[in-house]
């Protein structure tokens, strides 16, 4: 007498046989399984230029929004100075990237401007967090077509300028 469950069944020699509901599952996942590969690609799609200069020039244009809020309201830099300090790391960083994937240095990519890319808009506290949340959403569209080198530093822009906008609304 054989114990039942304690001793696996011999695979036949023949082809494999899958059950409809096996395939239908396989059949089921295929589709993001072939998306989920496709993001991990080495070449995000060097046909344009590279999308962190733009998320780079919008860290430096929130510094320098930053910075007129606190020029026109002193009493705010307390708040403030965290969240400029970070979205300038956060230029650098991306700027270093660039420069990085182009072989060039930092300065090459991405030059700073010396103007708000927006003086229309008031210097406030609202003003900094609609920055800081369109910055976060512009690097969240980024996130699922970057190469798995680069996700971890546009994924710590969204974290961050998400949590600022939060914490200063």
């Amino acid at each position: 007498m054989r114990p039942r469950g304690l001793v696996s069944q011999p695979l036949p020699a023949g082809p494999l046989r899958l059950s409809r509901r096996r395939v239908l599952a396989l059949a089921a996942l295929a589709p993001a399984a072939g998306a989920g590969l496709a993001a991990c690609t080495p070449g995000s799609g060097s046909d344009g230029p590279d999308p962190l200069i733009a998320l780079a020039r919008q860290a430096r244009d929130d510094v320098d929004l930053i910075t007129a809020t606190v020029t026109a309201a002193p009493a705010l830099g307390d708040r403030l100075t965290p969240a400029r300090t970070a979205r300038a790391d956060h230029a650098a960083a991306l700027e270093a990237e660039v420069a990085r994937v182009a072989g060039g240095t930092p300065a090459s990519a991405a030059p700073a401007t010396s103007a708000p890319a927006n003086p229309a808009t008031p210097a406030t506290t609202k003003a900094v967090t609609d920055a800081l949340r369109a910055s976060a959403e512009a690097a969240a569209k980024l996130v699922p077509t970057m190469e798995a080198a680069r996700v971890g530093l546009v994924a710590g822009v969204v974290a961050c300028c998400a949590t600022y906008a939060e914490v200063l609304s």
